[in-house]
This record gives structure tokens, sequence and C-alpha cells, in this order.
């Protein structure tokens, strides 16, 4: 093999580097167990992982410009609550609301996703406009709307009290699925969230906006110098990473069944680490939506096939820092190199 082939080889492994972790995952996970390859299994972690991509793929539209959003995980467990509040069923002995008359679904669900963009919009507002960075903005935030969150979850009569009792026209959207047969069915929140990661896959690769998110990541000051307005894109880039935080939190509330104000808690962390795992550069500029799906399921094979093989939970803390550090190395590795 001449030096030519060799970096093509070299070249083919590094673009894929992050398929080729996740199936040796499963091949490894599934070498230990077999059943780990049933296709209830596979349904499990898509169903799992579903509320984790679109945080993740919320978080990805703010790396790519090279910010960052602490605030997500919070907006998720706001998001919850609100919709979850308003969709209990009438017999329900501590409704949050006693007098709330049975809302049409969408009502509450459109409520939740508001209430996120409204979150994003005001980090933008604060990054764009008042020039905070964003790491000091959405720490701010974060704290803050955990405040707002417990004071809800703590009005009168509900007092800080789990909330229950959601109706089934609410939580079939995390829990439902599509008999296909056989013993075979898809959920109806993996459908969501692959139709989520399609539009994302357009805004990304189809729209001005993407053109212009990949261009304020590369270089903020050429983005400036070529007309882009950069305040207002990254104003609509966190608006939007809020609606989608905003969505996941109300799904998280149907798939549960449940809401408290401890919803989504480190969710942020979790979702960022699954972008960068997936390719998506803590410089600004680079990530895909297929990566970031590849490092979402990573993270879910992790958290569901070693708990199915026996492995301790502290051991799989263990695994998942390892991943995240060897993949920041290797980004910083490529950056360093562009260089």
């Amino acid at each position: 093999m001449n030096l030519q082939s060799n970096f093509r080889v070299k070249e083919y492994m590094a673009q894929r580097a992050i398929f080729i972790v996740l199936i040796a995952l499963v091949v490894g996970i599934a070498i230990a167990d077999p059943n780990f390859l049933a296709f209830s299994t596979l349904r499990d972690i898509l169903q799992q992982s579903s509320t984790r991509l679109i945080i993740a793929l919320g978080a990805a539209f703010i790396l790519i410009t090279g910010g960052v959003d602490l605030s997500a995980g919070r907006v998720v467990g706001l998001t919850a609550v609100i919709s979850a509040s308003m969709l209990q069923i009438d017999t329900y002995a501590n409704r949050f609301f006693p007098d709330l008359p049975q809302l049409w679904v969408g009502i509450p669900i459109v409520i939740g996703i508001v209430a996120g963009l409204l979150v994003g919009f005001i980090n933008g507002i604060i990054i764009a406009k008042l020039h905070v960075p964003p790491f000091i903005a959405t720490l701010g935030t974060m704290v803050g709307i955990y405040g707002v969150n417990s004071i809800y979850f703590d009005m009168e009569p509900n007092q800080s009290q789990p909330i229950g009792g959601l109706r089934k026209d609410f939580t079939q959207f995390g829990s439902g699925y599509i008999d296909l047969g056989g013993g075979y069915s898809i959920p109806y929140i993996v459908l969501i969230a692959i139709a989520v990661a399609l539009i994302c896959w357009v805004i990304f690769n189809k729209t001005r906006l993407g053109k212009n998110m990949y261009a304020i990541g590369g270089n903020v000051q050429a983005a400036h110098v070529s007309g882009i307005n950069v305040a207002r894109n990254l104003i609509m880039i966190y608006a939007i990473s809020g609606a989608l935080y905003g969505l996941a939190g109300v799904l998280e509330a149907a798939r549960t069944g449940g809401a408290t104000n401890n919803y989504g808690n480190m969710y942020e962390l979790d979702a960022i680490a699954a972008c960068v795992v997936g390719g998506v550069s803590t410089a600004g500029g680079i990530g895909t939506v297929p990566g970031v799906m590849a490092g979402v399921l990573i993270f879910g094979v992790i958290n569901y096939g070693l708990t199915f093989i026996g492995v301790s939970p502290y051991w799989q803390l263990i695994i998942k820092g390892l991943i995240i550090v060897s993949a920041v190395a290797f980004d910083i590795r490529k950056y360093m190199a562009k260089k």
C-alpha cells in the first residue's frame, strides 16, 4: 500500500470514527450478552435517547456558533412542569390547577415550547446585544430558571409535590407506539425525534441561517465583514435551541408520566458531551446532524447496554468520562493541526 492510499484509509477512518466506535460498542456488549441484539432492546434505547437527541440538537446549534448553553437542562425542567401542570386528569386527587378545565392537549404543549423559545430568545439578547460571554449568560439563566420553576412548582395547592396523573392523550406522545405486527413497534417519541433531526438537517445544510451559523462559528470577524448580521442570527439560533429544549421537556413529561422541578438536571452536560463525541467542534464552525445522532446513541448504548450486562454505574461514569476527554483531545488536535 503506497503513502497516498494509506493517507486515504486514515482519512476515511477519522471521518467515520464515531460510527466505528458505536458499532464496536454494540458488538462488544452483544458478545457479552447476545440478547442485547433483540429488537425490543433497540426500541428501548431509541425511546430513552429521543429527548436527549432533541436537546443535543439544540446544543449543537449553539456549539457550532462557538458558544455554549448551560441553561438547557433547566429549560427542560421548566417546560416539563408547565405542560404537566395543565394536563392532569379531572379525578386526580392533587391537581396543580383544581379548577382548570380540560384543555386541548396541543395548548399546553405549545405553551411549553414557547416558554423554551422565550428563554432562548433572552439568552440570545444577553449574548448578542449585551455582549456577555455565553458561558456566563447561560449560567445566570440556568440558575434563574431553576428559581422560577421552583416558585411555580411550590405554588398552592401543589406545594412542591411531584406532578402526576397525566392524561393519556398527552402521555401517548412519550409512551405510545405504532404496532408493526409480529411483536415489532415504533414509539411515537422516536418518530418525533427523527422528524426534528430531519428539520435540523435542512436548517444546517439548506438554509441561509445554517450557512451563517457555520460562518459565525468559523470566524466571527470574517462573518461581520461579509455582511452577516451576527447579532440577529445569534438571537434566532438561541431561540431555536430554546424551543427544542422546550419540546424535549414536554416530551420528557409525557414519557415519564410526571414532572418535578428537578427534571432535566445536568442534561445540558450530557447534550454537550454527545455533540462533542459526535464531531461538533468546541471551537465552533464544525458539526453535523448525523454526528450528533451518533453521539447520542453512543451514550444511549453505554447507559442502557452496560447496565444490561451488569456493569457498575460507577464504571459507566468512568467510561463516559474517558470517551468525552478523548473526543475533546482529538478535536483540539485537529484544530491545532489546521492552524
